[in-house]
Formats: structure tokens, C-alpha cells, sequence
């Protein structure tokens, strides 16, 4: 009987050593190749903020290999990637309501889908394989698609941030993402 709790014991140590020390030391070694950073706006009273892990080419190709086309992506490395918002705003023709939420994305060689997702799961690949997602589609707020741009030079490290393009002298704002020859742009209205 002594034995058997000395085993039970010993389990429940290893079990607390991986779930409180391996896996955040594994989630924070992670995060040295693909550092974490944070594009904000201000929309007319509007906070707007993408919160993202940064990986980086590396001479590899990423859309359509790295990143098959088709597929439902995280949008960075480790943890999902955020978008919060203060207040309502739209997306496209699309209400957005106040709120912290998971943006993924469907990347294809000409356009994407771009998915708000209300959930946020801690990690942006489960545990077991490392490729499967943790998105949940039932979680899915809104779904848009934009166009993708092919860039002449290739930019290195995922960038995620607000733009303000000037279009016959008016002023739109867009999430934009580029990465190696790939750049989309999403229309964000107050």
C-alpha cells in the first residue's frame, strides 16, 4: 500500500513538473524566434489593438508550402493572435461589437478569409501534433474575404498593423499583413 501512494505521489509530481514548469519554459523558448509585438490605432475614439508572435522566413517559401493554401491558419506563431476592440466598429460591410477576440486566417494564392473568432485558446496548435489548430468554427463571430497582394520584394518577418491609405483624397484605414511576397488588406470603418 505504501508503495502504491509513493507511485501515485510520484505521478502527480511528474504531472505538476510538465503542466507548471515544462510547458510555459517550452512556450517561452518558442517565443525567442517569434517575438511577440503589438500594432495599435485610435479610430475616432476607438481603440484598436493586434497582438501577435512575429515569426521569420528564413529563406523558406510560406504561402502555399510552410502555410498551405486552403487551410485554417493561427496568423503567427504560438498563441492565436488577438484583435481588440473598444467599440463597435465594421470590417468591411461587417458589425464587429466591442471585444477581445482570435484572428485566424484561410490563406489562398488570391484571396483569404479573414475570421474573428470569439474564443482565445491558449496555444494556436494543439499539443499533440503541433499542426492541427485550436480553432473552433462555432466560435466564429465574422468571416470576410479580401483580396491578396503579390509584393515585388519579400519582407522577412510577419508584420500585422493599421495603415491609412489615401484614395481619391479620402482617408481608409486597414489591418494589414505582409509576410515573404504576400500582403492583404482589410477595410476597418468607425
Amino acid at each position: 500500500m505504501k508503495v502504491l501512494i509513493k507511485i501515485l505521489i510520484g505521478i502527480a509530481v511528474l504531472i505538476a513538473f510538465i503542466y507548471f514548469i515544462a510547458i510555459p519554459y517550452i512556450h517561452n523558448e518558442a517565443k525567442k524566434f517569434s517575438p511577440e509585438k503589438t500594432a495599435t490605432l485610435d479610430l475616432e475614439g476607438s481603440l484598436l489593438e493586434i497582438y501577435y508572435s512575429s515569426p521569420s522566413k528564413k529563406g523558406r517559401t510560406i504561402f502555399g508550402e510552410l502555410v498551405p493554401y486552403g487551410k485554417i491558419w493561427r496568423t503567427g506563431a504560438n498563441e492565436p493572435t488577438t484583435f481588440t476592440t473598444t467599440q463597435q466598429i465594421k470590417i468591411i460591410d461587417k458589425t464587429l461589437p466591442a471585444g477581445r477576440y482570435s484572428l485566424w486566417t484561410i490563406p489562398n494564392k488570391d484571396s483569404w478569409k479573414v475570421i474573428f473568432n470569439t474564443e482565445i485558446p491558449e496555444w494556436g496548435v494543439t499539443r499533440i501534433d503541433g499542426n492541427q489548430t485550436t480553432h473552433e468554427s462555432k466560435h466564429d463571430y465574422l468571416t470576410i474575404e479580401v483580396p491578396a497582394k503579390k509584393l515585388v520584394e519579400p519582407v522577412e518577418d510577419l508584420s500585422i498593423n493599421f495603415e491609412d491609405i489615401e484614395n481619391n483624397n479620402k482617408s481608409q484605414n486597414h489591418l494589414s499583413l505582409a509576410w515573404d511576397t504576400t500582403k492583404i488588406m482589410v477595410p476597418i470603418y468607425k
